[in-house]
């Protein structure tokens, strides 16, 4: 019964976005309260859900969009992003930006959160998309699969490296069996599934992105450019080699986990990028504040549909459904990796969020490790990819995807959770390939 009346909550979701037209904020907090209530939850306990679910969500978010989005329109409007995109489309052509695209948020998506890498590529990829004419979804897609896939699959993401801790698993031959099923698994599901959906058409949101002629005198250098967009990514891993090599009880290791810390590595690219984005370039203090502030007024809206989604995400939480799932999984005849594989997915799509879905598997699934004696490496990467399959909107993700690449719920349903999907399920026959050979 829990399953279904989530199900059905889901199901009035969709209808109240698509049939009713209303927006996803008010539409998230309506299906909050209508499945809270018919799980059995009182009434003032899914007021409590909401707001903590709200709060989680944006606290761990609110730093990482709010300094993502004034980077990036500091870089767009600085010229950074159309240099980079410029450069890309010239060194790979028109026909490969694709893959050009690709491999750059897949190193980027190495080092970086998801949150993190997807607002520093943003911009870039709205760029590329303008300057070179190119179809939203054919530069979104493959940007979307790899730093999706590097999230998920490889350590020192803290999913996997999470779940590696709790079995016991090696983390660099977790990250070594990842790498081999990460690579195929982006190319399958960035430039060859986009031509699965490319009669999508889509057009870059209103606000986000202003179209800007730059003269070649306006423009910043390709190096200094590269340079800013890359400050989170060297600090996060000068940060990740000293955590390595200095004892932690120092003040040095100290500065180094405060400066690779994401909301600081952030902060810090903001004030470079004032600098050469902006002073640099001859722009003033005033200006440069016009801009920051015209950026936090263009995601407003995605800000709250973001926070309704972890409020939706919590009240599934709070109404046990997790654990309900978790009861009737156990136990089936199946491979130790299939097994671990399918609970994350069905918590994963009952819960929507990837964090508690990997802690709550992870449970279920360590005394299965320990009883069959399966490879741990292999079971972190089943649990961590069927920790992306069929990503729910209880997810912060769903939103900010529908909302930046200006998708409908069925394009986003079609796309992103089949994009995702798709990764969850290659990345499960990359572990049952692996699983005869190691």
């Amino acid at each position: 019964m829990p399953l279904i009346i989530l199900a059905l909550g889901i199901v009035f979701l969709f209808v109240l976005i698509v049939k009713f037209k209303l927006n996803g904020f008010l539409s998230l907090l309506l299906a909050c309260f209508v499945i809270g209530y018919s799980e059995g939850l009182p009434v003032m306990k899914i007021i409590t859900s909401v707001e903590t679910g709200m709060g989680g969500t944006l606290g761990h978010l609110g730093m990482i969009l709010g300094l993502g989005a004034i980077f990036g329109k500091l870089m767009a409007d600085g010229g950074g992003a159309q240099v980079i995109a410029m450069t890309l489309i010239k060194k790979f052509g028109r026909k490969n930006v694709s893959w050009a695209v690709a491999l750059t948020g897949f190193i980027i998506g190495i080092t970086l959160f998801w949150e993190v890498s997807f607002v520093v590529l943003v911009p870039i990829i709205f760029t590329i998309v303008v300057a070179g004419g190119i179809p939203l979804l054919e530069a979104g897609i493959p940007m979307l699969a790899a730093i999706s896939v590097a999230h998920c699959f490889l350590p020192p993401h803290p999913g996997p490296t999470a779940v590696a801790g709790i079995f016991g698993a090696n983390v660099g031959l977790t990250m070594m069996y990842g790498i081999v099923i990460a690579i195929p698994t982006v190319i399958i599901c960035g430039p060859l599934f986009y031509k699965l959906v490319k009669n999508n058409k889509v057009e870059i949101p209103k606000g986000l992105f202003v179209e800007k002629v730059f003269k070649d005198e306006e423009l910043p250098g390709f190096g200094v450019s590269v340079f800013t967009a890359l400050i989170p990514v060297m600090l996060i891993a000068i940060s990740m080699i000293a955590s390595f090599n200095i004892p932690k009880d120092t003040n040095v290791y100290t500065f180094f986990s405060f400066i690779g810390n994401t909301d600081i590595a952030l902060f810090i690219a903001v004030f470079v990028s004032l600098y050469t984005f902006g002073l640099r370039r001859g722009k003033t203090i005033p200006e440069l504040m016009k801009t920051a502030e015209s950026s936090i007024k263009s995601i407003a809206m995605i800000f709250l549909i973001i926070g309704a989604g972890g409020a939706f995400k919590q009240v599934i939480i709070d109404s046990g459904i997790g654990n309900y799932v978790s009861t009737i999984m156990v136990g089936l005849p199946v491979s130790p990796y299939l097994l671990a594989w399918i609970i994350t997915a069905v918590i994963r799509v009952a819960i929507g969020s990837s964090t508690v879905t990997l802690f709550t598997a992870s449970g279920i699934v360590l005394p299965i490790l320990q009883q069959t004696g399966a490879n741990p490496e292999l079971m972190v990467l089943a649990v961590s990819c069927g920790s992306i399959f069929f990503i729910p909107p209880a997810d912060a993700a769903f939103w900010m995807v529908k909302e930046y690449f200006n998708l409908s719920l069925p394009q986003t349903f079609k796309i992103w959770v089949g994009m995702t999907s798709l990764i969850g399920l290659l990345g499960l026959a990359g572990v049952m390939a692996l699983s005869l050979v190691v």
